[in-house]
């Protein structure tokens, strides 16, 4: 294996670091087919089962509800039990979540099993971890892009091979082989993963935070910031039990969705309270300084992903409808040009890693969030008037900065606190999923021009509170050995 000191990443080795690199990233990438394995079938799904405009939305909804609060038990699970055993328990069980929605016969079975598949989308978090455990600070934003990266074209890979599968198959339920292919890769790969992955070096130490349940904080401001930014992990959830239920899609009566809203309310109250008992010894006693850490540095990453992976899981979700319905598209050739925004994962997001090993996390973030924001606004433009290979150039640039910008914020999440990298990588990722959800939320209601410039218009706002809050990680992590003695672990 390289010496730790090693800059470079050399793809070619599947030795040491290198070989972690290769495994995480497949592991990612096979979550994510099965994550978005419904999006480019839908059309065929909608079809098969009758389905009508709002209960196609409520799928797509459903489907990234649940990976909110996923992604922030995945990661209170990866500090506490490693990378290895989580990642490979998440797949082994989304596989037979896969064959349970390809056997779905009602609306009602396809969403509960869409709902519940939406934990897979949780394994992202892991090898975040998992890399940072493996890579130095001078590459490990670009090895954190390179696993997001080519992990997350594991969506563009769903658009543009599972059409055909299902072709290929033919009949009414091609499109349930398609889906069940998908489960059959997780199983097997799940076993592959357990079997060949370390969570750490040889002789290095994995740390653990000192207690579980909650994120350890280091001032009461923080403390209170920490809930703050809890809040919009429940209220996102009521938010989407307010559109399944009687007010709008009907799909929830209103004893449920009044059940489900108390429910969220007594778990909010329930968290705030375990955050108290989790951090009474430091609001009590105080913290070294040396152990401190910054949580305002938490909250702008989770708003900048909000608005980068939150965007890009929206438009993914609705973009091979959106060029069907405006360029008359087939089902096949719309999800191959929609496969265009997330095509340029392979190259986005590993480049948001280098801009930011490069030349700064800060700096970079917010470059890559004003072209972000122009990217939105040239998508608004786009009518059946445009050549269509000008829509697809205009896809994959604004695509660019908006994954090259989820790579520029995993590029700092490891360089906060080491212990807790997988809860705040699980908080940071959740975020992104209630920008998915909020924003699919708003392209219910209204045209996609104007769902492209509300994107466009949330970056602008991220972009200011970047530039006036953010610090530049500087100096070092503390984190204490099991011999009692302190290790530094540099972050600049």
């Amino acid at each position: 294996m390289p010496a730790p000191s090693a800059q470079k990443i050399n793809l070619l080795s599947f030795r040491g670091r290198t070989k972690t690199l290769h495994l995480s990233w497949m592991a990612f990438f096979i979550s994510f087919v099965v994550w978005f394995n419904h999006a480019p079938l839908m059309a065929m799904i909608r079809e098969d089962l009758g389905l009508d405009k709002q209960q196609v939305t409520a799928i797509l909804i459903l489907n990234v509800a649940l990976t909110i609060p996923a992604r922030v038990i995945i990661g209170m699970f990866v500090d506490r039990f490693g990378p290895r055993a989580v990642f490979s328990a998440l797949l082994f069980i989304s596989s037979f979540l896969c064959f349970f929605f390809a056997l779905a016969e009602t609306f009602e079975m396809l969403a509960l099993a869409r709902f519940l598949m939406g934990f897979v989308g949780a394994g992202f978090v892991i090898g975040i971890r998992l890399i940072s455990e493996w890579f130095p600070v001078k590459t490990v934003g670009l090895a954190e892009g390179i696993y997001g990266g080519w992990g997350n074209f594991g969506s563009a890979a769903a658009a543009l091979s599972l059409p055909t599968i299902a072709l290929i198959f033919g009949g009414e339920s091609g499109w349930r082989y398609a889906v069940g292919s998908t489960g059959v890769i997780a199983l097997i790969y799940s076993v592959i993963f357990y079997i060949t992955v370390r969570n750490t070096p040889k002789g290095a130490t994995y740390f653990k935070p000192k207690k579980a349940g909650a994120m350890e904080i280091s001032t009461p401001q923080d403390l209170m910031l920490y809930i703050i930014m809890k809040a919009p992990l429940f209220l996102t959830l009521a938010l989407l039990t307010w559109k399944l239920g009687p007010e709008n899609m009907n799909i929830l009566g209103a004893e449920a969705s009044l059940f489900i809203y108390g429910f969220l309310f007594v778990l909010f109250l329930y968290q705030v309270h375990h955050i108290f008992k989790v951090n009474e010894e430091n609001l009590t006693q105080g913290v070294d300084e040396l152990h401190r850490y910054k949580f305002k540095q938490v909250a702008i990453l989770n708003l900048a992903y909000m608005v980068t992976f939150g965007s890009e899981l929206a438009v993914v979700s609705m973009l091979p409808l959106f060029f069907m319905d405006v360029f008359s598209l087939s089902a096949v050739k719309a999800g191959m040009v929609a496969a265009s925004f997330a095509f340029m994962n392979l190259v986005a997001r590993p480049s948001g890693g280098f801009f930011s090993d490069k030349f700064g996390r800060r700096n970079s973030l917010l470059i890559l969030l004003v072209g972000l924001t122009g990217g939105y606004a040239v998508l608004s433009q786009i009518t059946a008037d445009w050549p269509l290979p000008l829509a697809v150039i205009a896809c994959m640039c604004c695509s660019f900065f908006v994954q090259a910008g989820e790579g520029a914020v995993f590029a700092t999440v490891p360089l906060i606190k080491r212990r807790m990298t997988g809860q705040i990588a699980g908080m940071v990722g959740a975020y992104g999923n209630i920008g998915g959800v909020c924003f699919l939320m708003i392209y219910s209601f209204v045209s996609p021009a104007i769902f492209f410039m509300v994107i466009g218009a949330s970056a602008l706002v991220i972009f200011l509170i970047v530039a006036f809050f953010m610090d530049e990680p500087q100096g070092e992590i503390a984190e204490v050995l099991p011999d009692g003695t302190i290790e530094l672990i540099k972050v600049s």
